[in-house]
């Protein structure tokens, strides 16, 4: 395809799977939940977090994290204390367990009560053209505490060369406002066009198939390589196409 046929082409796809019909099958529908903002960020960063394996899986276990929290995020985190330890027992989500979630909750108390919050955070190292190094720099803060070294598996460095995918992700559903229901759009300081897509085998495959990436790796090389790609096709919302590609790989078998 030439380069205005593959924008139409997956302009039209966008235009398919960006819709809110999109939520009932997505892991998105756990921050869809509330209203409040600091709600939305924690629940999307939680589940965000807890999002690979089976989607229905991540899906019960997101309704599963927000029940512990008693349906209020928030409040839940900023009243955090040791004697909660004890409801977050029952929790695993393949690797992720109870004592990573202790840990988790620990961090984002610690974010919201010293560091202005999540977006505050991922913002103050953001780029022109990138979040890597904003994410690479969240790690750092978020990881502040004592902590388990496992812990530190669920939470990647796109400077150590990771697509950070779950990070991308949540930065999608954060930062992108589409007019269509899906993604929040309530953080502010940080544009589409800064973002990434979320790389993984489904995107990555389809994009190799349209000849949008060439590298076989789904790491952070091959997320720059997509990233350029797909800024050529829209510079200022590059990462709507992330609805494209996983459309066309989850659901058409592209």
């Amino acid at each position: 395809m030439k380069k205005s046929e593959l924008k139409s082409f997956l302009d039209e796809k966008v235009h398919i799977y960006n819709h809110p019909n999109f939520i009932e099958t997505d892991p998105i529908q756990i921050p869809h939940l509330f209203t409040l903002k600091e709600d939305i960020e924690i629940a999307g960063f939680l589940v965000a977090t807890i999002a690979w394996g089976n989607r229905k899986s991540i899906i019960k276990n997101g309704n599963r994290l927000m029940e512990i929290m008693g349906n209020s995020p928030f409040d839940f985190v900023m009243n955090f204390s040791e004697r909660d330890s004890e409801s977050l027992s029952p929790f695993v989500h393949r690797t992720f367990n109870s004592e990573d979630l202790f840990y988790f909750l620990q961090a984002l108390q610690n974010i919201y009560k010293n560091h202005g919050g999540l977006e505050k955070v991922f913002a103050r190292h953001s780029e022109k053209d990138s979040m890597q190094t904003a994410i690479h720099h969240f790690k750092k803060t978020f990881f502040q505490l004592p902590h388990l070294p496992r812990t530190q598996k669920h939470i990647s460095d796109p400077l150590k060369n990771s697509a950070a995918k779950r990070l991308n992700m949540f930065l999608r559903w954060m930062v992108r406002n589409d007019h269509a229901g899906v993604d929040f759009g309530i953080w502010k300081s940080i544009s589409p066009s800064q973002l990434s897509c979320p790389l993984d085998v489904h995107s990555g495959n389809v994009a190799r198939k349209l000849k949008l990436l060439n590298r076989k790796q789904n790491d952070g090389k091959a997320l720059a390589e997509l990233d350029n790609s797909l800024r050529k096709l829209d510079p200022i919302d590059p990462i709507k196409y992330d609805f494209a590609l996983f459309g066309l790989g989850v659901f058409e078998r592209f």
